[in-house]
């Protein structure tokens, strides 16, 4: 018994749609480490806006910083791969995040 091809995300016989680094996108992100009282929430703020993005950096009670970004996709991932770069303040032991569509939300970036 064979099974069938998996197709990813494209219809058969159609090349999947190239993606668009200007598209909107947001990223929602949980910075884990040594994150909090060390400025990391304004760093954050200071290369959102190198990028050009809007969003929030805030300190969550369990000592996590909560990331919300949003702007082109190239800038969002930029953002990410510096979060989960060695040039922060404090450490970052993980960050978990996940990518969906802008809201449109936030005018500049909010460190409250």
């Amino acid at each position: 018994m064979s099974l069938p091809p998996i197709h990813s995300g494209a219809s058969a016989g159609r090349d999947p749609e190239p993606l668009d680094p200007e598209e909107d996108l947001r990223l929602t992100a949980v910075v884990h480490g040594s994150v909090q009282g060390v400025g990391f929430r304004f760093w954050t703020a200071r290369r959102a806006g190198e990028l050009g993005l809007s969003g929030s950096a805030v300190n969550n009670s369990d000592g996590t910083v909560g990331v919300i970004a949003e702007g082109p996709r190239h800038a969002v991932r930029d953002l990410l791969k510096s979060l989960n770069g060695g040039g922060t303040p404090g450490a970052v032991m993980k960050v978990d995040s996940h990518y969906g569509p802008a809201t449109g939300e936030f005018r500049g970036f909010d460190t409250a």
